[in-house]
């Protein structure tokens, strides 16, 4: 089978089931289009999925390497229906080894967890996006220092995977503030930092870097993100390319500018 270079994504994942409720106001409408717009914007099917997932913390980096991975339902009061949910997507354990041992080769720290199941930064986002579930999916956690070099140092090291056909995502939130969401008064510094962001991305490569390790000097930067486990799964996927990023989806939902970016 011919495999096919991927593109890396960096994705917002909504929040909580957020896709899979009773959505009158339209909040989420936009950002479902934008995920189930994912598949179709493909070079190929991918061969499997790597997700990092800002929802997942371990001392280094950790890969999901159960076969058959169950559910974390890691969100709370919501409706009763979104806890029986289901995405039996398959797991792939010679990915999380390939993977781990990617990371390792780096000088990294890495390894494959054999029970953990997909947390809701992956089977939410991915039960919009990727419907059928029949791509292998491996989650990957972020390390719990937080530091943003490091994230890119990781997506360096995974990079050859995206020439043997595996799309990696990193899946997280370009605002992520809750008490920001539905304030007006956080509009205009989200907005602020959402330029900024795209800027960054958008960037040659060495720029983007040493302006990503930096996020948190950004305008709004640490009002922003508070907490960055939803930041670095974006530089996991910004490491992962030698080329320019670009926004392609840009949306003011609950009053605050939130995007979506892919590296080539």
């Amino acid at each position: 089978m011919t495999r096919i270079r991927q593109p890396t994504l960096f994705i917002p994942h909504g929040g909580g089931p957020c896709f899979f409720m009773d959505d009158p106001a339209g909040n989420w409408r936009g950002m479902a289009t934008y995920l189930r717009s994912i598949g179709a914007s493909l070079p190929a099917k991918p061969t499997a999925i790597l997700v990092v997932s800002g929802h997942w913390e371990t001392r280094g980096f950790a890969f999901t390497g159960a076969i058959t991975p169950p559910l974390i339902y890691d969100y709370g009061g919501f409706p009763a229906h979104t806890y029986e949910l289901r995405y039996d997507a398959p797991g792939d354990p010679a990915l999380a080894g390939r993977a781990a041992d990617l990371i390792r080769t780096a000088g990294l720290t890495a390894a494959v967890d054999p029970t953990r199941g997909f947390d809701h930064g992956v089977f939410i986002p991915m039960k919009v996006a990727f419907p059928a579930a029949d791509i292998p999916v491996v989650e990957m956690s972020v390390d719990r220092d937080l530091d943003p070099a490091l994230h890119a140092a990781a997506g360096r090291a995974l990079a050859p995977l995206r020439d043997e056909g595996v799309l990696i995502i990193g899946s997280g939130m370009s605002f992520h503030n809750m008490r920001g969401y539905g304030d007006p008064r956080f509009t205009a510094p989200s907005e602020a930092f959402d330029q900024w962001l795209t800027a960054a991305v958008e960037a040659e490569p060495a720029a983007r870097a040493k302006a990503l390790a930096s996020w948190a000097e950004a305008p709004a930067g640490r009002l922003s993100h508070p907490r960055e486990e939803h930041l670095l799964p974006l530089m996991v996927a910004a490491g992962s390319s030698d080329q320019p990023g670009t926004q392609t989806y840009s949306e003011r939902v609950l009053q605050t500018a939130i995007s979506g970016y892919r590296f080539n």
